[in-house]
């Protein structure tokens, strides 16, 4: 064995911790900085993670059940365990790519979200028999954004999600490295240095055919080339945010195209879930964009129950953020999530060991759930409380709720007058 890759024999890691030590050994400096990076300080990103250590369990010394159940059902798929695949941009650190991740989701029966900046195309990714939910920002017109819902649905996306949470607050005080737009000639000998001290990485490029294009393939237009990540980024940036009216007008053209749910990604206040209640969304994820939207904004682990609460079992709410172990998990779902969704954490599997490091951190995080249920009594995932955790009184963040007032949306909104006097 090497002492130097001591795991080079034996790929399989035993934790999410384990997969991000091997990803940082095998990815360039600037590859691996740019999965960890968070915005500005990094506060939010950190919350995410050290949020979940401080609710403790609760566990019971005798008449833990034998068998336990993990099977859930979101946006109308039964899936094996409440542990989704979170749409991530552009994924080169692995030649596959989004391809191995759906092919891993595939072979662990969950569901794959797909961004609509991936660097490959909703077919291919449907193409694996992978259940997709197609993930969109808000950009480009009406029509483009209605001929990008139908492509996903000729494909066979069985969701969509719209994620309308970053407002481009892209400073990072740490560690964020420069991205080229294309890997040309002279971005190659700008990362030469970094490069050349991950042959294995290199090699694995090399032999699929070189690096890949920092394209946005699901962004092309009917007829011409995808733009690059950069076109792609300044068209999004170049587009008006959408109003509350602009999302019930999105969830509609979905409804029109397809008849398959609809997903709200990066709720983190009371009122804004009610919107979203409103709007007609079938699912809304209490996320903080992994730490990559506003820096400060608290851990979602922190908003999930006051928004879990207030909508009650009108949608379905899906947690992302921090979700490292399977105990996390089920802190999750004890505090009102029916599922969370996983970023980070697949992305290091998947540049540890490809399609069979993306399979690894789905057992590793599903085994843990299970031996948490097993350890606090609990024979199924929907019997999940919060008796069964120690949850400090401070706990919750409850934004948006009384004393958070939301903005005027002076570009129209779709709220009902009953939820006007809801104290929101």
């Amino acid at each position: 064995m090497d002492i130097r890759n001591p795991w080079r024999r034996n790929p399989w890691f035993e934790s999410v911790a384990v997969a991000q030590q091997r990803a940082k050994h095998r990815l360039p400096a600037p590859v691996y900085a740019a999965l960890v990076a968070g915005s500005e300080r990094g506060q939010s990103r950190e919350d995410n993670e050290a949020a979940f250590a401080e609710i403790g369990v609760v566990p019971v010394v005798a008449g833990q059940p034998a068998e336990r159940s993990l099977s859930t059902t979101v946006m109308g798929q039964r899936i094996a365990a409440p542990i989704l695949i979170s749409p991530t941009g552009v994924q080169a650190v692995h030649p596959d790519g989004e391809v191995a991740v759906a092919r891993a989701a595939f072979a662990r029966d969950t569901l794959m979200g797909l961004s609509n900046f991936a660097s490959r195309s909703v077919e291919e990714v449907t193409s694996t028999g992978a259940l997709t939910l197609f993930q969109m920002y808000w950009t480009g017109d009406r029509d483009v954004m209605v001929s990008r819902m139908q492509r996903a649905a000729d494909a066979g996306a069985v969701g969509l999600i719209i994620t309308s949470d970053w407002s481009f607050a892209v400073g990072r005080d740490w560690g964020s490295p420069e991205i080229p737009e294309r890997v040309d000639a002279r971005a190659a000998a700008r990362l030469a240095p970094s490069v050349l001290r991950r042959p294995v990485w290199l090699w694995q490029f090399a032999r699929s055919g070189g690096f890949p294009d920092l394209t946005a393939p699901n962004l092309a237009p009917r007829s011409g080339p995808a733009p690059t990540f950069f076109q792609a980024y300044y068209e999004w940036m170049t587009t008006a945010p959408p109003s509350w009216a602009d999302i019930a007008w999105a969830r509609e053209q979905w409804r029109q195209i397809s008849g398959r749910p609809f997903m709200l990604k990066g709720v983190g206040r009371v009122d804004d879930a009610l919107r979203a209640v409103d709007t007609g969304a079938d699912a809304i994820s209490v996320s903080n964009h992994g730490g990559n939207n506003l820096d400060g904004t608290p851990a979602a682990i922190r908003m999930l129950r006051p928004i879990a609460e207030s909508v009650g079992d009108q949608v379905e709410v899906i947690m992302d953020g921090g979700v490292r172990r399977g105990s996390d998990v089920a802190k999750a779902l004890a505090l009102g999530a029916r599922a969370v969704m996983i970023g980070r954490a697949y992305l290091w599997g998947l540049a540890a060991n490809g399609q069979a490091g993306v399979e690894n951190v789905l057992d590793v995080i599903r085994g843990g759930l299970d031996s948490t249920l097993m350890g606090l009594g609990v024979r199924d995932v929907h019997d999940l409380r919060p008796h069964h955790f120690v949850v400090p009184p401070d706990f919750d963040r409850p934004l948006g709720a009384t004393g958070h007032t939301a903005p005027s949306d002076t570009r129209g909104s779709v709220r009902t007058p009953a939820r006007e006097g809801a104290g929101v």
